[in-house]
């Protein structure tokens, strides 16, 4: 039997799965999940388009979502607008 690491990209194809996937990584609470979680969103869209929409360089993007990497809020924020997702805030 022959095994492959598994890739999250290769599932995130509509806007349903992207959220859903976004929204689950968002109530973990070691922050590691949520940024592995944009960067898989960010791969499956192409991340030179990403890099393009946020005018960020690719490999800038590729090193600030790297596994324990800290990116900048802003760069997060930036990555997240050009995804077409937002962020929102409610009581618990």
């Amino acid at each position: 039997m022959k095994t492959r690491i598994f890739d999250a990209s290769r599932y995130l194809d509509s806007e349903e799965m992207i959220t859903g996937y976004l929204s689950a990584a968002l109530e973990d609470e070691n922050p590691q999940v949520f940024l592995a979680a944009i960067a898989d969103v960010a791969k499956a869209r192409g991340m030179t388009d990403i890099a393009r929409a946020t005018g960020l360089g690719r490999e800038s993007l590729y090193k600030a979502f790297a596994p324990g990497a800290k990116p900048r809020y802003e760069t997060v924020c930036k990555v997240l607008n050009s995804l077409g997702v937002k962020l929102v805030v409610t009581a618990a």
